[in-house]
């Protein structure tokens, strides 16, 4: 059934937008006989104290309505008082036309525009364009463009020359609007539901890697300060965690150490699920960090320059090592008000002068709500400039070799002519994460979840039952090809839990994540330290080695040989730390020798000197290093190259300066082995190198 639900979509918008003319025709006939009233002593005759409260309401709704957006449904509700009373006045329904136009629903604006205008058509010079805005809104991208293009003949030439390219740019949008509709997106979306959603606004939606926890923004009831904004009487914003346990999310909450009594955006979120990059209005609008210290989050620190700045830093991303940081500043010297900026950590810890991602993702519009996939390439943003629909569009570019792909548009229904802002994604590429206003949804914003598909599928014609059916008219057997999710992404998600090999306790650990071809340390991460589970990102296109450590046990290591067009996989690995003591042995993964040959490769390096790392910490230590093979091959020739190899470990930690003394090998051939031979993957793990502690 989900095969054609964008299309479904598709046609109930061209049936929605048919009703709505009629509905609008309906609201036309049945004013066509009124004309417009003033608030006059006049034209209320014995209701004086109802006029003189009615006008006290239309002032108050003036006064919100100057204050800006956030007081536009205070502004609302006093003029619909105002309009109980007199519905006929033809600049009060032009009042509330614009509300709506801002607050939704939009064809409400639609009727009261109508309405405003049926009353009085001179009732504002500015009518047309917004009756347009609200097409535009609508999906009505044709009468949208002959209204932009009526109300731009309408214009004086200086006022012409201010909205010139204000109107230009809105018909565009139209254009690739219509382009757009044409071809939806095969998409499911769903709302999360109401344990999730509110009948608050619900937005900005953050999640982890592998979708466990999702991290979102609400002015709900119960926020830590209990208190409202008095610029838009809405409570503050606050922070809220929710947990996906047995098929459903766990009631959200929200942590004291993370959120005050002022305003608190969840805007990003390292790829480990480790640090939480939260927005605060302090200084101008600063970004500030949390790190997950067992169950808890610790308070928010602001970073430092030059990553903050006197200027608004309103959203931000990782990159997948947890090093480099994606961030949106208004900052001088970009190509718009706000732009993409990136910046790198250094080992110190400390931020270097932030770079402008350039023409290719920045333009003279605003560009915010950044969200970098874990693949380490691909870029989620939103935008008023490029080839948007209208109001801010979630785009997505690519990096290659240094450069930035042109931002494709994500299509519709995922973008629409409104806003569509603070898009995230699961690593695998299937499952986006946005927040809209819906007419079926909880209450103003809410949280949904996009269910990305693959291509159309057809239907499949047996070619023979075709030929039969042309000359004797046969029963042909149609059938349609299974719907199928897409596989979009390239990388490797490792997670798991890390304990004591010995009692099952969970473990606080370090995990080093090594390019094996050069020896650089990638990343660090960290396994939490109440549960012991952990989560790395492995970008397609290198061989990684993956160093756990924790203080009193021996290091373990892990090998992700990973093809440059290796498609998403998720890896549960658990990891059992062994203490430094007699007997304990591992396995050395990322140690690597040629096909039939005993020379170390360069790959083996980091893992060598993580050996000599232990050694030099534990002076003392004594340990056996051993060779194994498979079993190919006749049991004389293993067990030379088993012995060879072994020696060749040896050989490496004497020249970094261990005392042979402390040293010893040898070889087993294929006489221990830990998996089944019968396999390409049971040989490659009989394959190895261990060492195991003689004596302490």
């Amino acid at each position: 059934m989900y095969i054609q639900r964008s299309y479904i979509f598709f046609y109930k918008t061209m049936l929605r937008n048919s009703l709505l003319v009629i509905i609008l025709l309906a609201f036309q006939l049945a004013i066509a006989q009124e004309k417009n009233v003033d608030f006059s002593k006049e034209n209320f005759k014995g209701k004086e104290a109802e006029l003189k409260e009615a006008i006290k309401s239309m002032e108050d709704g003036d006064y919100y309505y100057s204050e800006g957006f956030g007081n536009l449904e205070l502004a609302l509700d006093y003029y619909i008082q105002a309009h109980r009373f007199n519905p006929n006045n033809a600049k009060l329904n032009y009042k509330i036309g614009l509300c709506y136009l801002e607050v939704k629903p939009v064809e409400m604006a639609l009727k009261y525009f109508y309405i405003a205008n049926e009353l009085d058509s001179k009732v504002s010079a500015d009518i047309n364009y917004h009756l347009a805005r609200a097409y535009h809104l609508t999906l009505d991208f044709d009468r949208a463009i002959e209204l932009y293009r009526t109300y731009q003949r309408s214009l004086p030439p200086d006022r012409l020359r201010d909205m010139v390219d204000d109107i230009e740019k809105k018909i565009k949008e139209c254009e690739v609007g219509k382009d757009l509709i044409k071809k939806p997106v095969r998409v499911q979306i769903e709302n999360l539901g109401g344990g999730v959603n509110s009948p608050y606004p619900d937005y900005g939606p953050i999640i982890t890697a592998d979708e466990s926890v999702l991290f979102f923004t609400s002015r709900r009831e119960g926020t830590v300060g209990g208190d409202k904004d008095g610029l838009d009487f809405e409570y503050y914003e606050d922070v809220f965690i929710t947990e996906y346990r047995s098929g459903y999310w766990a009631p959200p909450s929200n942590s004291n150490n993370i959120n005050t009594y002022g305003h608190d955006a969840v805007v990003g979120l390292s790829p480990d699920g480790n640090y939480l990059l939260i927005y605060k209005d302090n200084d101008g609008g600063d970004i500030y960090i949390s790190k997950l210290k067992g169950n808890e989050w610790t308070r928010p620190r602001a970073l430092e320059s030059p990553v903050n700045s006197k200027y608004q830093e309103s959203s931000a991303a990782f990159s997948f090592d947890g090093r480099g940081l994606y961030f949106v500043s208004d900052r001088p010297g970009g190509y718009g008000g706000k732009d993409i900026y990136y910046s790198k950590m250094d080992n110190n810890g400390h931020w270097s002068s932030p770079v402008n991602l350039g023409a290719a993702v920045n333009t003279k519009y605003d560009e915010i709500g950044v969200f970098m996939l874990p693949d380490g390439k691909t870029l989620y943003f939103s935008s008023r400039g490029h080839q948007t629909m209208g109001g801010y569009d979630v785009f997505r570019t690519v990096i290659e070799n240094g450069v930035w792909s042109e931002p494709e548009n994500l299509g519709y229904p995922i973008n629409t002519p409104d806003n569509d802002v603070y898009f995230s994604i699961s690593a695998n590429g299937r499952h986006g994460y946005y927040s809209s206003v819906k007419p079926e949804g909880m209450g103003n914003q809410d949280l949904y979840l996009i269910n990305f598909y693959g291509p159309e599928k057809h239907p499949i014609f047996n070619n023979e039952d075709n030929m039969i059916a042309s000359r004797e008219k046969a029963n042909i057997d149609v059938f349609m090809e299974q719907f199928e999710e897409i596989h979009t992404t390239q990388l490797t998600l490792v997670k798991g839990q890390i304990t004591d090999a010995l009692n099952g306790n969970p473990l606080e650990a370090s995990i080093d994540l090594v390019d094996n071809e050069t020896g650089e340390i990638l990343a660090t991460f960290e396994s939490n330290s109440v549960s012991g589970r952990y989560i790395v990102s492995l970008p397609s296109g290198k061989n990684y080695g993956i160093s756990v450590r924790a203080e009193d046990y021996l290091f373990h290591s892990e090998n992700f040989d990973i093809s440059k067009n290796a498609e998403y996989r998720e890896v549960i690995k658990n990891i059992a730390l062994k203490k430094v003591e007699v007997g304990s042995e591992i396995a050395l993964h990322n140690i690597f020798f040629d096909y039939k040959k005993s020379e170390l490769n360069k790959e083996s390096l980091a893992e060598l000197n993580n050996l000599v790392k232990l050694l030099n910490q534990y002076p003392t230590l004594k340990i056996e290093i051993s060779g194994h093979t498979d079993n190919v091959g006749d049991e004389p020739y293993n067990q030379k190259l088993s012995v060879e190899r072994a020696k060749a470990v040896v050989d490496y930690l004497i020249s970094q300066g261990v005392s042979s003394a402390r040293l010893s090998y040898v070889g087993y051939g294929f006489t221990k082995p830990i998996a089944n031979n019968d396999t390409e993957e049971g040989r490659k793990l009989n394959r190895r190198s261990e060492f195991k502690i003689i004596s302490k």
